[in-house]
């Protein structure tokens, strides 16, 4: 067979592979407790998206075969370690190209790279000193994928596979919807941010369960088949989906009334599958969602659904725990009624925050700061970080804080864990930055605490105050 005709057969393969439509498309879904088989099969089929311009398409394909092919002659040459490290800095070619796309597609395109391997996989371990236990399960490191990235859990095993130490999966509603009108996304490319106003598309529970159950199944046959195995390590890393922890961030629909039926049918589908759960009332992009933040309105809430989680029967492990995103655009009163209600029914963490429908300087400069919707990267750290430094305060330390919001450098995320944060996560940066940030964030990250005399990331949450 010749070169020319084994080059097609590759770019033929590749393309299928990355522009292949999701497996549910054309396939319908199996009823679960709280919906039909077929309302849920009728609802979650989506628009099919259109397809990326075509020299975006030519050189992605020509770049990603240029990387396997180098992968392949260097991989030859030196140890696993090495070449994992050049696999992940090698990624930094492909990212040009990605911004040559529409930028919802570039998206699409890379999730669906992630879901079917064309990523790479971390096989170095962590620094020692990023390891942490919240909620009683173990991180190997705290720097998270924030929800809104893999929408309806097609990507999981790829995106643990890159290192993080957690992924969050959804917003996923519990019937399937398409969210706002396209365009919905903007890059602000000079500031580092994206403004999107997608209005929690997603393709609704079922769908959604059954990708994760599916994954569950094959972590199960796994710890299965190597439970006679020697164990490599006296600690246990991961959680229910694979080799990092797994969260699902729970939506109301948008024409739902019953904004506390739609949570609950929500816990009472994915909670199996989760290793934790939120409850997401601070997107700017579902009318009426940001009420929910309202004393009254949270703690009734938050009960209902603590509720319907409490009254599954749960395993030794228990319940997941439950927490509560929350927005940064925020007033002292709002925060203390938050901080009020999360401290009085004991909810087991916070995030902080979501997008944010202000502009902050610079991006209030950008000729796109008109587009409605939330406001995301680099502009929006300081704003989600001084919420952050509040909420600490206010919860004197007690509730375990995720910091989310313009991170895109392991001093910015050490400045979040200084702040009160436990966890981190990123997204818009990995929108700019690609695979390659994940190691280099983690690296930075154990620098800055080594520099300063930290053991752990334990001892650094908080420092600011101390």
């Amino acid at each position: 067979m010749s070169s020319s005709v084994v080059a097609r057969a590759w770019r033929r393969s590749l393309r299928d592979a990355l522009l292949r439509g999701p497996a549910w498309r054309g396939a319908s879904a199996r009823s679960a407790s709280t919906a039909s088989g077929a309302a849920a099969e009728a609802a979650a089929a989506p628009k099919k998206v259109p397809p990326p311009p075509r020299k975006g398409r030519r050189l992605l394909t020509g770049a990603l075969i240029g990387l396997a092919i180098g992968g392949g002659a260097y991989v030859s040459t030196a140890d696993e370690a090495r070449f994992c490290g050049w696999l992940f800095k090698s990624t930094e070619l492909v990212n040009p190209f990605f911004a040559l796309l529409d930028a919802e597609f570039a998206h699409r395109l890379a999730v669906k790279a992630a879901a079917h391997g064309f990523v790479p996989r971390e096989k170095r371990p962590d620094p020692p000193v990023l390891g942490l236990e919240v909620w009683g399960r173990k991180f190997a490191n705290p720097v998270g994928l924030a929800a809104g990235f893999d929408k309806n859990a097609e990507a999981v095993e790829g995106l643990l596979g890159m290192g993080f130490g957690f992924v969050e999966v959804g917003s996923v509603t519990p019937q399937a919807q398409e969210g706002n009108p396209k365009p919905r996304v903007f890059r602000l490319k000079e500031h580092g941010a994206v403004i999107n106003r997608y209005g929690f598309n997603s393709e609704g529970i079922v769908v959604v369960a059954k990708r994760l159950g599916a994954q569950h199944g094959k972590r199960k046959m796994e710890e299965t088949s190597s439970s006679t195995s020697p164990s490599t390590s006296d600690i246990k890393q991961g959680g229910k989906a694979g080799p990092g922890i797994l969260g699902v961030n729970l939506g109301k629909n948008k024409t739902s009334e019953d904004a506390a039926a739609d949570y609950v049918q929500g816990v009472h589908t994915l909670s199996q599958y989760a290793d934790y759960l939120v409850i997401n009332i601070s997107s700017p992009n579902t009318p009426g969602l940001r009420k929910l933040q309202g004393r009254k309105q949270l703690k009734d809430l938050v009960k209902k659904v603590q509720a319907a989680r409490d009254e599954m029967q749960w395993a030794e492990d228990g319940p997941p725990p439950l927490l509560v995103k929350i927005a940064p655009d925020l007033s002292k009163q709002d925060l203390e009624d938050i901080a009020a209600v999360a401290l009085a029914l004991r909810l087991d963490g916070l995030i902080i925050s979501n997008t944010t429908v202000s502009r902050p300087p610079p991006a209030d400069t950008h000729p796109l700061a008109q587009e409605t919707g939330g406001l995301s990267g680099k502009p929006l750290f300081d704003l989600s970080t001084n919420i952050l430094r509040e909420m600490y305060m206010l919860t004197r330390g007690k509730i375990p804080l995720v910091g989310c919001g313009g991170v895109s450098s392991g001093e910015d995320a050490y400045k979040k864990i200084r702040a009160g944060a436990t966890l981190v996560q990123i997204y818009t940066a990995l929108a700019y930055g690609g695979p390659a940030l994940i190691p280099r964030i983690k690296a930075e990250l154990a620098e800055c605490l080594e520099r300063d005399g930290f053991k752990s990331v334990q001892e650094a949450v908080g420092a600011d105050f101390r």
